[in-house]
């Protein structure tokens, strides 16, 4: 532990009117901590089978005005992307995260779509990116952090798209930290997100685009595998 650390917790124990905790305490809470004990957990997520849980990470997405759209392969997402796009009148131009998930997908197809890679700038009105996982006890998304997924692309532009693919929706929030845990590496940050940002803190009128994108549109793909023809299910 270097030394700033030590005289920040060593602060904190003063401010307390606490002593170090002896061996045998800290050893326990330290196993308390690498056991990763699980909190309770809803029936409604943990109980369903593959297509349930998928269905209701839709329906609680869409609980918390998200908007989902189905694909029945990653052939489908340009142009799904495209549609909605053009449903909301917004304008053709995508950041796009500059992950290798998404080097594959055929952008070609649409070549109206004029899209950057790279972290969100100011003019940004939409962005695409993947996600770790999504959650679905409360249609929440999974998001971490990296020089593949910046951040920004998450909170700056107007309009967020996610692309989620159906293998990647866990029943709950200790399965997406499990999943994470098993890559051996920590983020340096982790965003959930549970639709689009909003604040009731205005005289308690709930506002969208508060602290983030007023829009969240979430891609989920049936089939990562299937070839498909490019058109939605």
């Amino acid at each position: 532990m270097n030394e700033a650390r030590e005289q920040i917790l060593a602060a904190i124990q003063r401010s307390l009117k606490r002593a170090r905790l002896d061996a045998a305490r800290e050893t326990e809470l330290r196993e308390r901590v690498a056991a990763h004990r699980r909190n309770l957990i809803p029936a409604r997520a943990a109980a369903l089978d593959d297509t349930g849980r998928i269905d209701l990470f839709v329906a609680m997405a869409e609980e918390v005005q998200a908007t989902v759209a189905r694909v029945g392969s990653p052939a489908a997402v340009p142009e799904a992307v495209a549609r909605y796009l053009a449903t909301e009148n917004l304008p053709a131009d995508l950041v796009l995260a500059p992950d290798p998930s998404l080097d594959d997908l055929p952008w070609d197809a649409r070549p109206l779509l004029r899209i950057r890679r790279g972290p969100a700038e100011a003019g940004d009105t939409v962005s695409l990116t993947p996600c770790f996982a999504a959650i679905a006890e409360t249609g929440t998304l999974m998001l971490v952090s990296g020089p593949e997924t910046p951040t920004t692309l998450n909170f700056l532009p107007d309009t967020h798209i996610v692309l989620v693919y159906a293998d990647q929706i866990v029943a709950t929030y200790e399965d997406g930290w499990d999943r994470l845990r098993t890559t051996g590496r920590m983020p340096r940050a982790i965003n959930f997100v549970t639709g689009p940002s909003r604040t009731g803190d205005i005289e308690q009128r709930i506002e969208l685009g508060a602290h983030g994108p007023r829009r969240l549109h979430i891609i989920v793909v049936d089939d990562p595998q299937k070839a498909g023809d490019g058109k939605d299910k």
